[in-house]
């Protein structure tokens, strides 16, 4: 029996921990912008309960959470045509999680790769419960507002298939047609930013060298050096995107340049066919100065005023609030609790 029509929504989030890099900004940040203009209500969370997965100290937490809002206004998301909030003002993100605690199976969580990732050479029966169980409140961060649509980079896919298997359980354990079965939204040249330091690997805020990624806070002269030092081989550039096969950093390099330009690999390779990276890196180095330069220099205004990111961000959870209050009510009614407050 069908309860909702799923009107399209769309909802995403990114964790306050560590600095935001380029990874985030073209893999995530840059599409939630162009969506919020696309007519489809858009609601963007920064997810701190899922940060302390991990121990965080409470004071850098709070400006991390800080950081990031300011970060989501810089690059252009409006308040007034998206809500912007952070996770934990809305209590039922917590309790849709607990919801789907009990859809969810071990198993599903076991297999998870981000948490085998995270406790590989180490002993996981140290890790928190909160690390485990986490993709269970990614999967209540989304069906709580009922979103349709999630736009991620290709690392976050698996996540937005296990909030389908959830979905998909709970209707089918209770009879209903309640939850939408949401599709992840990927797109773009560059869905995943490589290491400047290893090609093989994802742009990380949370790898120990600063060297391997462009940091949202970085200066020109840091992001500078950072592509100047980045590693690559000592091949030329191409004639075609499909001699970068087997050449990792010279393939992320140039998906970047493409990703930062808005044109393709192919467009990339054919302009510099043929030239070292002693004449690619400087081009690079100049768009991407142009590119993060004024979002640098928005964050750090956003960053002076911390009461008015709390403000905005409160009043963003109110008005996600009003979203999420009949969807979480509906939610306890079909698994047979009894609600006797008004």
């Amino acid at each position: 029996m069908a309860e909702a029509s799923f009107a399209p929504r769309v909802f995403s989030g990114i964790q306050p921990s560590g600095n935001l890099t380029l990874g985030n900004y073209l893999g995530a940040l840059r599409r939630w912008v162009e969506m919020q203009d696309s007519g489809v209500p858009t609601l963007y969370c920064v997810v701190d309960m899922h940060a302390i997965t991990v121990w965080q100290d409470p004071v850098k937490l709070r400006n991390a959470i800080r950081e990031v809002a300011s970060a989501f206004l810089a690059i252009g998301l409006d308040p007034a045509r998206s809500i912007l909030f952070n996770q934990s003002q809305v209590s039922g993100h917590a309790e849709m999680a607990w919801i789907f605690n009990c859809v969810a199976r071990i198993g599903w969580m076991y297999r998870m790769t981000q948490f085998k990732d995270k406790t590989a050479g180490k002993n996981a029966e140290n890790s928190s419960l909160g690390l485990l169980a986490y993709p269970s409140l990614m999967a209540a961060d989304i069906l709580l507002y009922h979103a349709t649509h999630v736009p991620v980079g290709e690392d976050q896919k698996q996540h937005i298939e296990l909030t389908r298997d959830i979905a998909m359980k709970f209707n089918h354990d209770y009879g209903v047609d309640f939850f939408p079965v949401t599709e992840p939204v990927i797109e773009g040249v560059a869905t995943k930013v490589m290491s400047l330091r290893d090609g093989t690997k994802k742009m990380s805020k949370s790898d120990p060298s600063d060297m391997s990624r462009i940091n949202l806070t970085d200066d020109a002269d840091t992001i500078a050096a950072k592509i100047r030092k980045a590693r690559t081989d000592p091949e030329p550039l191409p004639e075609t995107a499909a001699g970068l096969a087997g050449r990792a950093e010279a393939a992320n390099l140039v998906n970047i340049y493409a990703a930062l330009a808005g044109t393709s690999a192919d467009a990339v390779v054919a302009e510099y066919a043929g030239q070292p990276f002693s004449v690619f890196k400087p081009a690079l180095a100049d768009l991407a100065v142009a590119h993060l330069g004024p979002i640098t220099t928005r964050m750090q205004g956003y960053m002076a005023d911390p009461a008015e990111i709390d403000r905005i961000l409160g009043a963003g959870a109110d008005k996600a609030d009003e979203i999420a209050a009949p969807i979480l009510a509906r939610t306890k009614e079909i698994v047979g609790f009894v609600s006797s407050r008004g």
